[in-house]
């Protein structure tokens, strides 16, 4: 099973990427932020990413979802732990234990393919009822991102500004060209990255 990673900033459209992957007969799994937020918005919490738990809890879920069976060899999703790692970070939350032991994990066991897509900006960032932030503020976001995926060791690919049918056509080029070697296992990342 080759699982690849869509990252990148706020409002980037990895989710409508996401569904047009789906739609071509890709194995997909949906962002656990939204989901995590979204639940506690339902019950009352307004800003749960004020929580140091947070984290834990978007990590929580994406181990879950990674972990459900799944009989494709190709899975795609809507970020990973690293992603949880970046938000923390920009959030100034300390390095949580649960995040910590799924980041472990994730490295030793090489659960994610070394070539992460990084879905670029589209030159703002509309708010939702989960992403509350300004595009200036979606930039740093994306600097982050980028920060810890290349402290984990992962190489990005760049999905720039596009149509959708342009972006798909690049991701789905990216890991059924040869010309673009993609090794089926990641390699040994850099040291643990400090927070």
């Amino acid at each position: 099973m080759r699982r690849f990673v869509l990252t990148g900033t706020p409002g980037a459209g990895k989710t409508t990427l996401l569904h047009a992957l789906a739609e071509r007969g890709h194995a997909v799994v949906e962002e656990a932020a939204t989901e995590v937020i979204a639940r506690a918005q339902a019950v009352g919490v307004a800003e749960l990413w004020t929580r140091p738990s947070f984290v834990d809890e978007i990590a929580a879920l994406q181990r879950e979802r990674q972990l459900a069976p799944c009989e494709r060899p190709v899975q795609f999703f809507d970020r990973s732990p690293v992603c949880t790692h970046a938000l923390a970070d920009y959030l100034g939350h300390p390095l949580p234990p649960g995040l910590r032991a799924e980041l472990d994990r994730i490295v030793a066991a090489k659960v994610y393919q070394p070539t992460v897509f990084f879905i670029r900006n589209l030159g703002f960032c509309e708010p939702t009822a989960a992403r509350r932030i300004s595009f200036a503020e979606s930039l740093e976001f994306e600097r982050r991102h980028e920060e810890s995926y290349r402290a984990f060791g992962f190489t990005l690919v760049e999905v720039p500004a596009a149509p959708v049918a342009e972006r798909v056509a690049l991701v789905e080029a990216a890991i059924g060209t040869p010309g673009l070697a993609i090794p089926p296992n990641p390699p040994e990342p850099a040291a643990f990255p400090p927070r």
